[in-house]
């Protein structure tokens, strides 16, 4: 590493932590990657073997802080309610902060405390945080000190929705309807048996069907965009796979927005927004593969694809429509530990430093 930029990351440990340092060891401008861990005891290569060679070593939390002042960008892969204690301290020590956690996403600590039952310790941040789905907030990352980090459910959603949201479609739509299926590095690394190989392989395991928590993420971000409230029900699950997001998305069109709808039509809207290949947003891909078949036919090709994004920082979007049942259907693919966490989370610092998003990630699925 010969790069300018020095950059440390709490909790190394973990999936995303894992994902941000083999990101950071090939970046062009980052010279020194400092992973920090509670337990010190294991070296860097025994908990991440992929990683053997790297030259990387745990430091403990104290060194970390003691170095702080010296680091360009401090991430937090920490659990919610955790960040909350460590950005107050970096920050005063005039480190830039990027939370992958939820303690910064939301504006108004009383829905915090609501959604993760407790109370925020740092709501004197919250005002400041930028909310960091790079496409939406690139003007305000040059002088940000606080980057919260979405969650991968969020950015996928967030991303396949945009278009429908800034041209007025969600508005009175009533709810949105999200299935999204989520690999299991999803879970986090604590192992339990449910997450066992051979509790997983062959399966899917559903969870907090009873009201996800990212729910209200998505309605406080997707109401802002849409200009009024937007309900959104998620079911949730992981799959038999490691990393990635299938998520299928439904929308109840308004009846003033049904005429003329099509999925060519719709296509064109992600295309306008979105631009064509990298023409435009460069990590978010509309496919706009033409349907050739007659109705009902299984043509897979005209839809997105989990395993052409696994291990990039790519969303792959692709949308029809339903026009007997007046949905609008959008299938958003993206690497829950690239895009939807390591990925953005240095997308978002390459925009803080003043560098071009891409650098540094720019790779293609394997």
């Amino acid at each position: 590493m010969t790069g300018r930029l020095r950059v440390g990351v709490v909790g190394a440990t973990g999936w995303a932590g894992r994902e941000l340092c083999r990101l950071l060891l090939g970046h062009p401008e980052v010279g020194e990657v400092l992973p920090a861990a509670r337990d010190t005891t294991r070296t860097f290569s025994a908990v991440h073997p992929n990683l053997l060679g790297s030259g990387l070593r745990f430091v403990d939390l104290d060194t970390l802080f003691a170095r702080s002042g010296e680091l360009d960008v401090v991430f937090l892969c920490v659990p919610a309610g955790e960040a909350m204690g460590m950005a107050p301290e970096l920050l005063r020590r005039g480190t830039r902060v990027v939370d992958l956690s939820a303690d910064f996403r939301f504006p108004d600590p009383a829905l915090y405390e609501r959604i993760y039952a407790r109370p925020h310790s740092s709501p004197e941040l919250l005002p400041e945080a930028v909310f960091g789905v790079t496409e939406l907030v690139r003007d305000r990352l040059p002088e940000a000190r606080l980057v919260a980090n979405p969650g991968c459910y969020v950015i996928s959603v967030l991303l396949g929705l945009l278009p429908l949201a800034e041209e007025g479609l969600l508005g009175s739509a009533g709810s949105v309807h999200v299935h999204a299926v989520n690999g299991t590095t999803g879970a986090s690394a604590k192992p339990t048996r449910d997450l066992h190989h051979a509790e997983v392989f062959g399966s899917m395991l559903p969870y907090s069907l009873e009201g996800h928590r990212h729910s209200g993420e998505l309605e406080l971000h997707l109401g802002r965009l849409a200009g009024g409230p937007v309900d959104v029900v998620m079911s949730t699950a992981h799959g038999a796979f490691a990393r990635g997001i299938l998520a299928q998305i439904t929308v109840l069109v308004p009846p003033e927005h049904r005429d003329g709808l099509s999925r060519e039509a719709l296509t064109a809207r992600y295309l306008g927004r979105y631009g064509s290949d990298h023409s435009g947003e460069h990590f978010v891909l509309v496919n706009d593969l033409e349907k050739r078949g007659g109705a009902n036919a299984k043509e897979y090709g005209a839809y997105s694809r989990l395993s052409n994004v696994v291990g990039t920082n790519y969303c792959h979007l692709g949308v029809d429509h339903d026009p007997a049942r007046s949905v609008i259907k959008v299938v958003s693919v993206i690497d829950n530990l690239g895009k939807g966490a390591a990925g953005s989370a240095v997308q978002n610092m390459n925009v803080m430093v003043g560098l071009p998003d891409t650098t540094g990630l720019r790779a293609y699925a394997p």
